[in-house]
């Protein structure tokens, strides 16, 4: 039951320049059209004022288990709830840093498609993945057909969507759509200190590189390497570009420290 004023979406910003966005709608972390806005609006803050890296997580045994089934019905609320889902999970993957999903038990449906919709994946050794769809007559709206086959290739995507099968995180690291296995109770920590890491980088470049895989997979290939170059020389305007290239002249690679700008 959701009531007004009710906040299911929490925005931590760290001192080592880390912003978690964790889930908390007891208790299965399911995403209703309510969590969904507030989701938006956080990945809409953080695109205005970006922090240096983003982690998403939900709970210890449900990452998100996927849309809120109370509000399908029929064809008209099921527009809704995909507008939902899309807009969303767009504003998270247009966010212009790295983005991780930090996965501890079940992911499944809508919870796949929001770790989907990150750009790298973190999960516990003991994490499922799985679009169930299929198994109550429907298939996803948010973001599996698309994203999904992308990430681990069109056979294995549809294997899973038309079985509806669920994957453990061992399975799903060997196919590509886990990033980092993580010990469990560790997934969050590790999530964590690979996005500092990430801050500490120039995050200009990670910016453009990021719109740079994004928009080139939706073009043809020669389109593509064209974005590529138009971005290659834009990012030698920033700072970090400069510090970059100055210290491998003179310290070899690896010791640059970056600002971010």
């Amino acid at each position: 039951m959701t009531t007004p004023g009710d906040q299911f979406v929490i925005v931590e910003r760290r001192d080592d320049g880390v912003a978690i966005v964790r889930l908390d709608r007891p208790r299965m972390n399911a995403l209703s059209t309510v969590v969904l806005d507030q989701l938006a609006t956080a990945a809409a803050d953080l695109t205005r004022e970006p922090p240096g890296a983003v982690v998403v997580t939900g709970g210890e045994r449900v990452f998100a288990a996927g849309a809120d089934i109370g509000e399908f019905g029929g064809p008209k609320e099921a527009r809704v709830v995909g507008a939902h889902f899309r807009h969303a999970l767009d504003t998270l993957a247009a966010i212009p840093r790295a983005t991780i999903a930090a996965v501890s038990g079940y992911a499944l449906g809508g919870g796949c498609e929001l770790a989907l919709a990150c750009d790298l994946r973190v999960a516990s050794a003991t994490a499922t993945f799985g679009q169930p769809e299929v198994l109550l007559g429907i298939i996803p709206g948010g973001g599996a057909t698309q994203r999904l086959p992308r990430l681990i290739g069109t056979s294995r995507a549809k294997e899973m969507i038309l079985t509806g099968r669920q994957v453990p995180a061992g399975e799903a690291h060997r196919m590509g759509l886990v990033d980092v296995l993580a010990p469990p109770g560790r997934v969050l920590d590790v999530a964590v200190e690979l996005g500092a890491r990430l801050a500490r980088g120039p995050l200009r470049a990670h910016a453009l590189a990021k719109r740079a895989i994004d928009r080139g997979l939706e073009l043809p290939l020669d389109e593509g390497l064209a974005l590529e170059q138009e971005l290659f020389a834009e990012v030698f305007a920033t700072d970090d570009a400069r510090t970059g290239v100055r210290s491998f002249l003179d310290h070899g690679p690896g010791r640059a420290a970056f600002t971010g700008r």
